[in-house]
C-alpha cells in the first residue's frame, strides 16, 4: 500500500508542476532567444540570424500568436549578399530587454560575414515604446571587434549604465547611455571565459557542437535590485560570480585591480540568461536537466520548475512586477550541430512566481 501511495504522489507532483506554466507564444518554425514585457503587458521576442529559416530580427507577439516586425519592417528587412547601413537595420538580434522605465533595448550582435575590418555592426538600439520609434543607436564598434559577441544585456536607468556581456572572447561590456562611450574590462580573464574542464551535457552525453566541446564565455548576466552587484557567468560551466557596479564604473581601477573585486559565490548550475525579481531572488535555467532554480539571497537553490522535456533550453527571462516570470525556450541544443534533431516548438511561456 505504501507504494501505491508513493507511486499516486509522484503522479501527481509531476501533474501538478505541468499546470505551474502556461504558453503564451510558440513558433513552429523561426528559432527565438530572447522575451521581453512592456508596463502595459505587451510581449516581444527575437530572432538571432545563425541559420534558415529567417524572417525579422524583432516581432512583438499578439493575442492570437501572430507576429509583426518591431518597430517597423524597414529595421527588420537588411540584406545579407547587398549590405547597407548597419545603424539603421537589424543585422542580428541576440536579445531584447525593457527597463524599469519602460524603454526597449535591443541588443544587435552584428553580421559578421559583412564585416568591414571588424565593424559587423554590432550596436544597441533603443525604442521608445510610446511612439514605437527608434529613439537612439549605439554603435559599439571600435570597442568590440569581429571576435566579439554582445550577448545579454542590463541597463542601471539611476546611473544610466547599461552593462553587456561579451560570449565570444569573455569580458564585460560597460555603455555609458549619456556620453555613448563604450569601454570593456574583465577581457579574456578566468571570471569571464567559460571553465574549459567543465563538459557540458544533455541525457548524459557531452554536448559537442559539430563534434567539438561546446564553449561559450560570458552571458548570463543580472543587475541586483539595488544596483550594487552585478552577477555574471558562462554558459558552458556552473560557475556564478558577482561584482560590485561601484567598482566596474570606477576607470581608475587597473584590471588586476577590479578582478580583486569579483566575488566567486560558487557552482551551481549552467544557464543561458538570469533575472532578479525584487526581492534579490536570482532566478537561473538549469539547460542540462531542464528546470527552472531560484537562488535566494542567502544563496540557497530552490526548484521553481522541473518538467524536463517541457523546458527545452531555458533562454531569456522577464519578470514584471506583478510576479509572473517569463521565459523563452529556444531549443538550441536540439540543433542540428549537436546531432539531435528538434523535438517541439519554440516558446514563450509563464509562471507565477508571487
Amino acid at each position: 500500500m505504501k507504494n501505491y501511495i508513493i507511486i499516486i504522489l509522484l503522479a501527481f507532483a509531476n501533474f501538478a508542476n505541468a499546470q505551474l506554466f502556461e504558453t503564451v507564444f510558440e513558433d513552429n518554425t523561426y528559432q527565438l532567444t530572447g522575451v521581453a514585457v512592456s508596463k502595459s503587458g505587451r510581449i516581444f521576442t527575437n530572432y538571432p540570424r545563425w541559420h534558415e529559416p529567417y524572417r525579422y530580427a524583432l516581432v512583438e507577439v499578439d493575442k492570437n500568436n501572430e507576429v509583426k516586425p518591431f518597430p517597423n519592417a524597414e529595421w527588420n528587412t537588411w540584406d545579407v549578399a547587398k549590405g547597407g547601413d548597419k545603424n539603421t537595420h537589424f543585422l542580428g538580434v541576440q536579445a531584447v530587454v525593457i527597463d524599469d522605465k519602460d524603454v526597449m533595448w535591443v541588443v544587435d550582435a552584428g553580421y559578421a560575414k559583412n564585416a568591414e575590418g571588424d565593424n559587423k555592426g554590432q550596436k544597441l538600439v533603443k525604442i521608445n515604446l510610446r511612439k514605437n520609434e527608434v529613439e537612439k543607436v549605439y554603435p559599439l564598434y571600435p570597442t568590440l571587434s569581429v571576435k566579439s559577441y554582445a550577448n545579454d544585456i542590463r541597463i542601471d536607468t539611476k546611473k544610466q549604465l547599461a552593462y553587456l556581456t561579451n560570449s565570444g572572447e569573455g569580458g564585460i561590456i560597460i555603455l555609458d547611455l549619456k556620453s555613448g562611450n563604450v569601454r570593456q574590462v574583465l577581457l579574456g580573464t578566468e571570471v569571464t571565459k567559460a571553465d574549459p574542464n567543465y563538459m557540458m551535457q544533455r541525457n548524459g552525453k557531452d554536448l559537442l557542437s559539430n563534434g567539438k566541446p561546446f564553449i561559450v564565455h560570458s552571458d548570463g548576466i543580472a543587475l541586483h535590485p539595488d544596483g550594487t552587484q552585478l552577477y555574471f557567468k558562462s554558459l558552458t560551466d556552473n560557475k556564478l560570480y558577482r561584482v560590485p557596479t561601484k567598482a566596474l564604473k570606477d576607470q581608475t581601477l587597473s584590471e588586476t585591480q577590479l578582478l580583486s573585486q569579483v566575488e566567486f559565490l560558487g557552482t551551481y548550475i549552467t544557464t543561458d540568461g538570469m533575472a532578479f525579481d525584487q526581492k534579490g531572488n536570482l532566478y537561473l535555467g538549469d539547460l542540462e536537466q531542464r528546470k527552472i532554480i531560484r537562488l535566494t539571497p542567502d544563496l540557497k537553490t530552490e526548484i521553481v520548475l522541473s518538467n524536463n522535456e517541457a523546458l527545452a533550453w531555458p533562454d531569456s527571462y522577464h519578470i514584471t512586477k506583478d510576479g509572473w516570470l517569463y521565459i523563452s525556450l529556444s531549443r538550441i541544443d536540439e540543433e542540428a550541430r549537436f546531432g539531435n534533431e528538434r523535438k517541439g516548438v519554440y516558446k514563450i511561456i509563464r509562471t507565477k512566481i508571487n
